[in-house]
């Protein structure tokens, strides 16, 4: 972009920043607004330096909160990395006031267990290390008698939150929660204490699950890809010196006092911002919140001097190796955030990579070159990288995708792309925005950025009309500065990884879990009364509308009300499970023309109107959709109605796409969470013949004919099926519309038989093994219950909640935070997503090799005998219910919420049930239910894992072992 044009920009952007006066009870208070701001964002600095983020969305009565504290793992101390990710994990442990039940007493102990931290970690003789720790851990068993782990979460359960966690990245750690709107008072009061004096208690056990975490991360091949990447591109800069999971020499030996001295210096409010959209009164809520943080005292800002990098002259290529399929990234190091050319940027990428009409996207993936491309740009403060990535056909060198890639760059250096791009572009980001604003954590989200990369927000609201001044020639001389060979590349490739040295277990007593007990903070705040939100359901004839668009074709109805796009579909009741081949079909679509278009300008005509259309297939069902600005609807459904009639054979396509489908199926079976969670938990259900397995074999792959498939698509409108609609047009308007373009016959075909699946009925327990390359174990336990149960839901919520669901559940209290087993685990009473299928309780745990024993013994004894605690289960109560009050179902998600009710039998809004019965029921009920559908039930034991390194005698002990390869469980 032109400077003179980007400071123009820039000034109008400045004097169009709206400064209002907002007066208070309190006094007057100054925010920040943007006019045309989509988000009505206000922007306010209290005194001791906090930014408050608010943007109202009375999408229903709830907050998305966010608290989000300028410092991630390129601030760690270069002798203490991954410390930013631990302090995230130590802030959900309490304070002085809550998570304990006599904090002097548990203080006294926890001043002994930092001293002998510090001493630990100055010795190098693993003897007096193991002495050191021994006592560490005997202290630490100590000092649990007095505390109460994971009140935090109690707390918020109680509360009635929603998506409770937090992240640590790079620049930012950044804190969540989902809350009821008449809950915030309370939510902000706890949040002051926790940001207040967190205690770090119960350390060695949550410095347990940050090595499980680690340990987790050296079987992720994406992560090795991720960490040599950034150390070529930053070698000296934190970028890429600095992981956020550390170094494991310094995961093992740990500073609380470091930590301590760490938070004291970034978690300050003047480095902090709070960030909320929802279902609040802003005025109302900054004085909460003023109320509450503002006594927080200003410190010191904190202070980053970012390394600068010298250039990259040549490239810098890396190898790393693992069992998942091959594959490259290629990445250049750009200007950060606040550069003048971050715009342009932006736009770059999008020309090369949008999804749909991009250069990689049509001469790439639409040509079938790869199994499929992308880029995209990470956007830090310091730096930018535009990332690039492939994966090879069968047969295809890693280089080779590099010389792909690298000439669509050479492409936009020589302006080789049209014109309408750049405008297409455009009006695509401004269609996703609108889809994108309707979801608060995406709105926040955007609020989290601009606070972290120091991004007016001004710039955010007028980033669109710098983009729309962007020119071609922009773009072009753009690319000829910055992109030559001063690039990285990764190749990953399939081998062994000699590398991995995993940190190693410690021996840790199990802590006191006083699952019975509270602080006195929690009762006080259990106390304060508020106003009760009441539920709202759904009532199927006032919702939504039903009704047909002739005799046989019935259209679900719902106006869009708060933006002037659209969502169609058409819903078709099957899917492989009625013809194999109907995958293919839909795969094969993607790359068809018609008797007008090239299959590159199909892409290209539907960026051009700015609609995104899709078709997916399932085991049983098929969903066309088209999404887009209501102002394009009937340029819309003409066009891929054209598409569904008029496709047109491309042979090489289909011989292209049948040699990718086998590379596909043999990298799937490279892939451990789709062994795990794809073949082996089909195998535990069906057995050897499943949905899953139920594909075409390459030998009738390779007989399928173009004419096949090309009837298969224009037979498709020919079947059964349904409407759904959600956009600002009128039901007479979509009824005429679909009338005069949706392309039927006279009488809609009944739909193929199915081919159904049957359920396996153990009657003991086995345990099937797949042999693969890690340094985890991941065990997965499925056990049959009963057939779908509708009336038994409330207790079913309840079990979950109760049981194996989030961080204040039994299954993670017991094996996480007193045990320090795994970085995961859970378990879950199932609901069958059709009405002929059976409830499943299953539950998994990754952990380490040397901790199966104690993990399978610990899960199973949950499973079958279930601990006891009334305040925890009044809290679970209190939970489900509280959520329920302030939860809605609102846009597309009425019309499916009653098209799945229909297919489960079911006249009514089933979560009237669940908040009509769950406050009536009692542990009984609960342990009633857990005896009858949980306990002593025959398991199938999944274990995956690297053959030699597992503990069979252990297993064994579970169920007969059967070791199984991935043909059996693949069907291929």
């Amino acid at each position: 972009m032109k400077k003179q044009g980007l400071l123009k920009a820039f000034v109008f952007a400045a004097l169009n920043v709206l400064l209002v006066s907002a007066v208070l009870a309190q006094g007057i208070r100054d925010y920040k607004s943007v006019p045309g701001d989509p988000l009505n964002v206000r922007i306010y600095e209290l005194e001791n330096g906090l930014k408050v983020y608010l943007s109202v969305y009375k999408n229903a009565p709830r907050i998305q909160t966010a608290i989000a504290v300028k410092t991630g793992s390129k601030n760690d101390p270069s002798d203490n990395t991954g410390l930013s990710h631990y302090l995230e994990h130590l802030m959900f442990k309490g304070t002085d006031k809550y998570g304990t039940l006599d904090w002097e007493k548990e203080k006294f102990y926890l001043d002994q267990i930092e001293a002998l931290y510090e001493k630990h970690r100055t010795l190098t003789n693993p003897e007096e290390r193991a002495a050191v720790y021994k006592l560490i851990d005997s202290l630490s068993y100590e000092a649990s008698k007095y505390a109460i782990p994971n009140e935090y979460d109690k707390i918020v359960a109680s509360l009635g939150a929603k998506g409770t966690n937090a992240y640590t990245s790079v620049e930012q750690t950044v804190y969540i929660n989902d809350i009821p709107s008449n809950q915030l008072d309370k939510w902000l009061t706890l949040e002051s204490e926790r940001f207040r004096n967190p205690i770090f208690r119960l350390f060695h056990t949550e410095l347990e699950t940050v090595y499980e975490e680690k340990n987790m991360s050296l079987d992720n091949d994406s992560r090795k890809i991720w960490d040599a990447l950034f150390a070529s591109l930053y070698p000296t800069h934190t970028y890429g010196t600095q992981t956020t999971l550390g170094l494991q020499e310094h995961l093992k030996n740990p500073s609380l006092t470091t930590i301590r001295n760490y938070f004291n210096e970034k978690y300050v409010p003047n480095n902090m911002a709070i960030i909320m959209s929802g279902d609040f009164n802003p005025d109302e809520a900054i004085m909460l919140i003023d109320k509450h943080f503002g006594k927080l005292p200003r410190a010191k800002d904190p202070q980053f001097v970012p390394a600068v990098e010298k250039p990259i002259e040549k490239p810098i290529i890396k190898e790393v190796f693992g069992p998942d399929a091959e594959n490259m990234y290629l990445a250049f190091r750009l200007p950060g955030a606040a550069s003048v050319e971050q715009d342009v940027l932006q736009m770059m990428s999008s020309v090369l990579y949008n999804g749909t009409a991009g250069l990689i996207d049509l001469s790439i993936n639409q040509a079938q070159k790869t199994l499929g491309a992308s880029a995209f740009v990470y956007t830090k403060k310091d730096y930018s990288s535009h990332i690039f990535s492939a994966k090879p056909k069968q047969g295809q060198s890693l280089e080779e995708l590099t010389t792909l890639l690298l000439e669509q760059i050479e492409r936009v250096k020589k302006g080789d792309f049209p014109d309408w791009l750049l405008k297409a572009i455009i009006n695509e980001m401004k269609t996703r925005q609108v889809r994108m604003y309707e979801n608060n954590s995406q709105r926040n989200s955007a609020m989290i950025s601009a606070f972290i990369l120091d991004i007016p927000w001004e710039d955010e609201v007028t980033s669109f009309e710098r983009l729309e001044k962007i020119t071609k020639s922009d773009i072009v001389a753009f690319a000829n500065k910055y992109y030559s060979n001063n690039y990285v590349v990764v190749y990953k490739r399939k081998g062994v990884d000699n590398n991995i040295i995993k940190v190693e277990k410690p021996q840790i007593t199990p802590v006191v879990i006083n699952r019975d007990q509270q602080s006195d903070f929690f009762t006080s705040l259990n106390n304060i009364p508020v106003e009760p939100v009441s539920p709202v359901f759904l009532d199927y004839n006032k919702d939504i509308r039903i009704t047909s668009i002739r005799e046989d074709l019935p259209l679900y109805y719902k106006q869009n009300e708060e933006n002037k796009t659209f969502t169609l579909y058409y819903v078709f009741d099957m899917g492989k499970n009625h013809d194999p081949k109907l995958a293919l079909a839909i795969d094969y679509l993607k790359y068809l023309g018609t008797s007008r278009y090239t299959p590159v300008q199909v892409k290209e005509e539907l960026y051009k109107i700015g609609c995104s259309f899709n078709v997916f297939s399932s085991d049983d069902q098929v969903y066309v959709s088209l999404f887009g600005l209501s102002e394009n609807l009937f340029e819309g459904i003409k066009f891929f109605e054209h598409l569904m009639s008029d496709a047109i054979a491309n042979p090489q396509a289909l011989e292209n796409m049948k040699k990718d489908i086998l590379k596909k199926r043999a990298d799937s079976k490279l892939n451990k969470s789709n062994i795990l969670w794809g073949g082996m938990f089909n195998y535990g259900i069906y057995g050897p013949n499943s949905s899953f397995t139920n594909i075409i074999s390459e030998e009738e792959l390779m007989k399928v004919t173009p004419e096949d498939l090309i009837s298969l698509i224009h037979k498709l409108n020919t079947y059964q099926h349904k409407v759904v609609f959600y956009g600002t047009h009128s039901e007479k308007e979509i009824i005429d519309i679909l009338l005069a373009n949706h392309r039927i016959p006279k009488s809609l075909k009944a739909l193929p038989q199915e081919v159904k699946f049957e359920e396996l009925n153990p009657t003991e327990n086995t345990v099937y093994i797949v042999d693969y390359n890690m340094t985890q174990v991941e065990i997965l336990m499925v056990a049959k219950s009963q057939a779908y149960a509708p009336e038994q839901m409330p207790v079913m919520n309840l079990f979950n909640e109760y049981f194996g669901s989030g961080m204040s559940s039994v299954v993670f209290q017991e094996l996480r935070e007193a045990k320090g087993l795994a970085y995961t685990a859970y378990a879950a009473y199932s609901t069958p997503s059709r009405p002929d299928r059976s409830h499943y309780i299953y539950s998994f745990i990754g952990t380490q090799n040397d901790k199966l024993p104690e993990a399978m013994a610990g899960m199973k004894n949950l499973l079958d005998k279930m601990p006891v605690s009334e305040k925890s289960f009044n809290t679970a109560k209190d939970a489900i219910i509280e959520r329920l009050r302030t939860e809605r179902i609102t846009k597309t998600s009425i019309l499916f919420n009653y098209l799945n009710a229909q297919k489960m039998g079911l006249d009514h809004d089933l979560r009237m049930d669940v908040y009509n019965t769950v406050p009536k029921l009692n542990f009984d009920d609960l342990k009633k239910f857990q005896d009858e559908h949980v306990a002593n039930k025959a398991f199938t034991v999944l274990v995956l894992g690297k053959k030699d390194q597992l503990d069979l005698e252990t297993l064994s002990k579970y169920g007969k072992i059967k070791f199984l390869s991935l043909e059996e469980i693949f069907g291929y």
